[in-house]
């Protein structure tokens, strides 16, 4: 085997350097050819095959790491097991022995299943993301793994888009934050650690507004708008120290991500300063041709690298074109060159040229029971209950359970979309739960419209109903038309209900559905996500009230398909529509105006009472500081962890704001009959937004704070922002 260490000839080996040196050393030694191959990034290496092009040091990249020695084809046609058999290739085959950098979607979980992001950004919790991210990173690098394609960080307020499921809400504070944990779980304080590897903030930018919620469809909006809301969370990660981003499918007001020289090279790495890897996304260089504003993938390339596009995903059109492109003077090498720095800055980073080889003899990385109580954790955390007639917590002493439904007993469903490496037999299933809860008090039913169904039904004491969607149904190119419960599912409440007994609808989704018949029938209704490998015991510890439903909605739930879009981005129209009139001045004539469930809704076991809020002085400079206080009391006979809210609203500003926006919040433990006094230290600079110059700004004037449970339910106190307090 090659010695690793520094010698005069690689003198970039030398780990006591600076990065940013050792990067010098090396590209000072590499020639153009070189340089391209470190922009070229495979979906898959065949050692063998591509021994010849890996010894050429042609290949920086591969995104399908899985396994480290060995060697077998999946399903998918995908070759694992080969990292490093591949990596000896580029290490001790080739002229300079730069290591392969391989990465995976590790989405939410490795082999510990995590509820998707939607159900971790339900929690309101950065701790719980942050473990839920280092326990993902230490399973994944014993499959040799380095780096990952997450956290997704699209704003937006269309359920029909399947990539909904991969958010974290519909917020830029609260996607920004749980980002930031992410990272922070993925990345660790030391990125050359063995057991992390780096993340990506995907999708740069504007996805999330694809139109129709159409997956890779064309986006129209203002550099003001994404400003002001989508590109917030994917700052917020790169001053977390996201080491790479990657750019979007779509285009932004005509011009593709992939090809979009001023949000990507002005904005991200020129303005705010990131240092990182800006990766393409899937043939995303290639798409370029496809979206009309090249004619093959030479234009594209060329495109891509003046935007500043660093690592071709798969496209194969940097390393088909980028030499000529520079030999022609059409690419300056510069732009080459700046792409290249930031890959070898990465694999420096990561301590790739220290450890190259991914084999840890002995080492697994299947769950175990600390990795299983943070899943646990994470997924009862994840579960908001939306409505309660005094049917839940249920009493496991009180008669007879039916539990029906699709879900029933699966595995692999309750796992969620993205889930690679993902088990279903890892999965605790609903019924196995109940079952080791109930005994044979537990009757339980696939779920289908049937007269034993109903005959089972009127022989129990309560109904469990498991309704929802399966993960199929949500992630990337799985958009919908209609966000009512798939087909069928309805029928079965609707003659369950009819019976007479109590009906708990249990909702497992990966988007925001249309609840509005499902809260009319049921007495109970609990939203679950996608949960996870502890689905059962999580689900099970929350209907018998071992724990607390702890999620508050991270979107808003539309009443129909037909009120998309709507969320917490309205701002002010010229008419407003107030919800105490909504019935007279809405406006549809066939339906009511506002959310079924607004953002941040859910409810517990108990009764929360919150106080007006008061602050410690009217009157704050643009960069002064003030303090809110709320009393929140539990009033009823339940402990609980409430989610106390701190939105504000800018009545004038130099652009329209939001009518309400999230701008902090807590989580306060509560016990019975406690009360408890809950503080904000509220900047100024929480308030900025971006101008009609594009610029941040904070505007003199009243901004109201105002404070609640939930988007729709707050009480407001008036500050005044000035340049002398």
């Amino acid at each position: 085997m090659t010695d690793l260490t520094a010698t005069p000839q690689r003198p970039w080996l030398d780990a006591t350097l600076p990065v940013d040196e050792r990067v010098d050393l090396l590209m000072a030694q590499m020639t153009l050819a070189e340089k391209v191959g470190q922009t070229h990034q495979v979906a898959n290496i065949d050692p063998s095959a591509d021994a010849e092009t890996i010894r050429a040091g042609r290949i920086s990249s591969s995104l399908y790491a899985s396994g480290a020695t060995g060697g077998n084809e999946r399903d998918d046609g995908v070759l694992v097991g080969n990292i490093d058999a591949a990596q000896r290739h580029a290490v001790e085959g080739s002229r300079l022995g730069i290591p392969i950098l391989f990465g995976r979607d590790v989405i939410h979980g490795h082999r510990t299943v995590a509820p998707i992001p939607l159900g971790l950004a339900a929690s309101f919790d950065t701790d719980i993301a942050e473990q839920v991210g280092e326990i993902a990173a230490r399973e994944a690098a014993v499959d040799g793994v380095a780096w990952t394609f997450t956290p997704m960080v699209d704003i937006s307020e269309e359920p029909r888009w399947g990539r909904v499921a991969e958010s974290l809400g519909e917020t830029p504070v609260l996607s920004g934050r749980l980002a930031a944990s992410i990272v922070r779980g993925f990345q660790g304080p030391h990125p050359s650690d063995a057991d992390r590897i780096a993340a990506c903030a995907k999708h740069f930018a504007g996805y999330g507004l694809a139109a129709g919620g159409r997956d890779y469809d064309t986006v129209s909006v203002g550099e003001n708008t994404l400003r002001n809301l989508h590109l917030r969370p994917f700052k917020a990660a790169v001053e977390a120290g996201v080491h790479t981003v990657m750019a979007a499918f779509n285009d932004v007001d005509g011009t593709p991500m992939h090809a979009h020289e001023h949000l990507i090279r002005e904005v991200l790495k020129g303005e705010w300063g990131f240092d990182g890897v800006v990766v393409a996304d899937w043939n995303g260089i290639g798409q370029i041709v496809f979206q009309g504003v090249a004619a093959d993938n030479r234009e594209a390339a060329a495109l891509a690298i003046h935007a500043g596009i660093d690592l071709d995903m798969v496209s194969g059109s940097y390393l088909a074109h980028l030499e000529e492109l520079v030999e022609s003077g059409e690419v300056d090498v510069a732009l080459v060159d700046d792409a290249v720095r930031r890959v070898l800055r990465l694999k420096f980073r990561l301590g790739l040229f220290e450890r190259p080889y991914a084999a840890r003899p002995g080492a697994v990385n299947a769950p175990t029971p600390e990795t299983r109580a943070v899943a646990l954790r994470a997924a009862q955390a994840a579960h908001v209950l939306v409505k309660n007639d005094g049917v839940l917590p249920l009493d496991p002493s009180a008669g007879s359970v039916l539990l029906s439904g699709p879900f029933v007993d699966e595995g692999e469903a309750l796992l969620g979309t993205w889930t690679l490496d993902g088990r279903g037999e890892d999965v605790v299933s609903p019924a196995s739960a109940l079952r080791e809860r109930l005994g044979d008090r537990l009757d339980v039913s696939d779920g289908r419209f049937s007269d034993r169904t109903l005959q089972q039904a009127r022989r129990t004491e309560r109904t469990v109903l498991l309704l929802g969607e399966h993960p199929s149904r949500s992630g990337e190119a799985n958009s919908v038309t209609d966000i009512r419960l798939p087909h069928g599912q309805l029928d079965v409440l609707r003659a369950v209900a009819g019976l007479g007994k109590p009906v708990v609808a249990v909702v497992y989704t990966g988007r925001p559905l249309d609840l509005s018949e499902v809260l009319d029938l049921a007495d109970a209704v609990v939203v679950v996500w996608h949960p996870g490998v502890e689905a059962g015991n999580a689900l099970a510890s929350v209907l018998f009230g071992d724990a607390e439903p702890r999620g508050r909605l991270p979107m808003t739930f539309p009443l129909t398909t037909g009120h998309i879009p709507t969320s917490t981005h309205q701002r002010p129209t010229g008419r407003l529509i107030r919800a105490d009139v909504d019935l007279d001045e809405g406006r549809y004539l066939d339906a009511l105006t506002y959310a079924r469930l607004p953002f941040g809704f859910g409810l517990s076991y108990t009764s929360v009472d919150y106080s007006p809020p008061t602050v410690s002085t009217p009157t704050i400079t643009p960069d002064g500081t003030v303090t809110l206080t709320v009393t929140v009391t539990n009033s009823g006979e339940r402990p609980c962890r409430e989610v106390v809210q701190l939105y504000f609203r800018d009545p004038v500003a130099q652009v329209t704001r939001p009518l309400v926006e999230l701008t902090d919040w807590a989580l306060v433990a509560l016990e019975p009959g406690q009360a408890r006094e809950v503080t904000f230290d509220v900047q100024a600079e929480q308030f900025a937004y971006a101008g009609r110059d594009l610029t941040a700004r904070v505007d003199e004037g009243e901004i109201v704070l105002l404070t609640g449970p939930d988007s729709a339910r707050l009480q407001p106190v008036s500050i005044t922002v000035r340049t002398h307090s």
